[in-house]
């Protein structure tokens, strides 16, 4: 099981020719995700040429847009690979077309544009799923990869992964390889994103297969805080986390967009305490939220055998 993504997801990509659009669409396919073409209104009609999972050469047709994509191979999901300025209109598009799920990678959107965006989604009814911007999007190892992350960190398991930082994602999967993610999302650190912990978190709690779920979170904002009161009154099962930034000073961004201190809130102390008056157990590096964890996961293991 997996949430939001698995091997029989149809993807097309948002910018299929520039630079980072071939580069990812190449490793998207090795992962073995079902990439069944791409869009550029200017290259409508080409085809780019490729190799599958099977080392087979294939050709992917260039369509006009989402909509003229959706019809022509029955997409449900979508990666943006469009630079900042256009980031906006290429989000619209798919919004308009109804795609069901929309990855954006996409770093130095203007935070007007996302918020435009974000807003014109829920106006439209919230008929897509929005992942990003600026995040490594989402993986179900051994069945598909619509992102940047390495699809040969891991494979296959019980530990549910939902991370606003792309290369503490990776860590993550790193550290816990032995035992394998049913799905592992960066939501991206921006201060306006499509979907949230929360919306990951509840997934994770309804998919039979995640046995327990990690999440990273970052100082700035009150996500962490809101996550942790959801999984107060709704989630069963373990959930351990860490926030970055406990050595941030106040008022500077670091890193992210959206990781900064204001006076009286966003702490990652505050982050923590919220996030263990919830039952949630959070570690002080990367590597102690790992061996926490671990600790659990083989315990499960014990209390099953």
């Amino acid at each position: 099981m997996s949430i939001f993504l698995n091997k029989d997801n149809k993807v097309i990509v948002q910018g299929i020719t520039g630079g980072e659009g071939t580069k990812h669409t190449a490793l998207m396919l090795k992962a073995g995700t079902n990439i069944v073409g791409g869009v550029n209104a200017r290259k409508a009609g080409t085809t780019v040429k490729h190799t599958d999972k099977d080392g087979n050469e294939i050709e992917l047709p260039v369509f006009a847009s989402v909509a003229e994509a959706m019809a022509k191979t029955g997409a449900d999901t979508s990666i943006a690979f469009v630079p900042p300025a256009f980031s906006k209109d290429a989000i619209i598009e798919a919004i308009d077309a109804e795609i069901p799920l929309l990855v954006v990678i996409t770093e130095g959107i203007p935070v007007q544009d996302s918020a435009y965006a974000w807003a014109y989604n829920v106006e439209k009814g919230e008929k897509t799923r929005i992942i990003g911007p600026n995040c490594p999007g989402i993986i179900t190892p051994g069945e598909a990869l619509v992102g940047i992350t390495p699809n040969n960190i891991t494979g296959k398991g019980p530990v549910g992964l939902v991370s606003k930082s792309g290369t503490l994602t990776y860590q993550m999967m790193y550290e816990l390889r032995d035992f394998g993610f049913s799905t592992a999302i960066g939501i991206g650190g921006d201060p306006v994103i499509g979907t949230t912990h929360i919306d990951a978190i509840e997934a994770f709690e309804k998919d039979p297969e995640t046995k327990i779920i990690v999440m990273i979170g970052e100082i700035g904002g009150d996500a962490e805080e809101r996550a942790a009161a959801y999984i107060k009154a709704n989630v069963t099962k373990p959930v351990v986390g860490y926030v970055a930034g406990f050595t941030a000073p106040e008022g500077k961004t670091m890193g992210h967009a959206g990781a900064i201190v204001s006076s009286g809130g966003g702490t990652a102390q505050a982050k923590q305490e919220a996030l263990e008056a919830a039952g949630v157990k959070v570690g002080k590096t990367p590597s102690a939220t790992a061996a926490l964890a671990r600790e659990i996961l083989e315990k499960a293991s014990i209390a099953s055998a």
